[in-house]
């Protein structure tokens, strides 16, 4: 069991974005994700694909064409990009004005359930996703069009 925190990472014109910090690290899913291949020359330029993806969402909102739905049915668990790329970005949807970022990798096996790494990250969110779920209905988490409002710190 971790401790986490939502941190918000940039409120844009369209779209609120966070990401998960856990307690135990020094950098934010999102900036784990980012720092992994900033430096990679084979995937960087499939990185700077999905921050130009960020640039489009933080304009024109989270829309759903924007995002390749992974988790289950019932959670938000999302991937960027959708275009042709070895990476996967896997965020939660709440909505087309709030994006969470987590953690991604490369996609070298079929689904993200084949690879343990990427399965993680999926599990993460949906655990996270569910919490949020949970603390909207009992009040300690209050979710408006572009933000979320909580002092909780999550339990995954």
């Amino acid at each position: 069991m971790s401790e986490a925190e939502l941190i918000l990472v940039n409120e844009a014109r369209n779209c609120t974005f966070y990401t998960i910090q856990f307690l135990t690290e020094n950098n934010s899913e999102f900036e784990r994700f980012y720092n992994k291949f900033k430096d990679d020359v084979e995937f960087n330029p499939d990185l700077m694909r999905i921050v130009g993806f960020l640039g489009k969402i933080a304009d024109f909102g989270a829309l759903e064409r924007y995002f390749r739905p992974e988790g289950k049915m019932k959670d938000n668990v999302v991937a960027l990009p959708v275009v042709r790329s070895k990476l996967r970005l896997y965020c939660l949807r709440l909505s087309d004005k709030i994006l969470i970022l987590g953690n991604g990798g490369v996609k070298s096996s079929r689904t993200y359930e084949d690879d343990n790494e990427l399965s993680g990250y999926v599990l993460t969110l949906q655990k996270f996703d569910k919490l949020i779920k949970e603390g909207v209905e009992n009040g300690t988490i209050i979710v408006t069009e572009n933000k979320i409002e909580t002092n909780n710190t999550f339990e995954l």
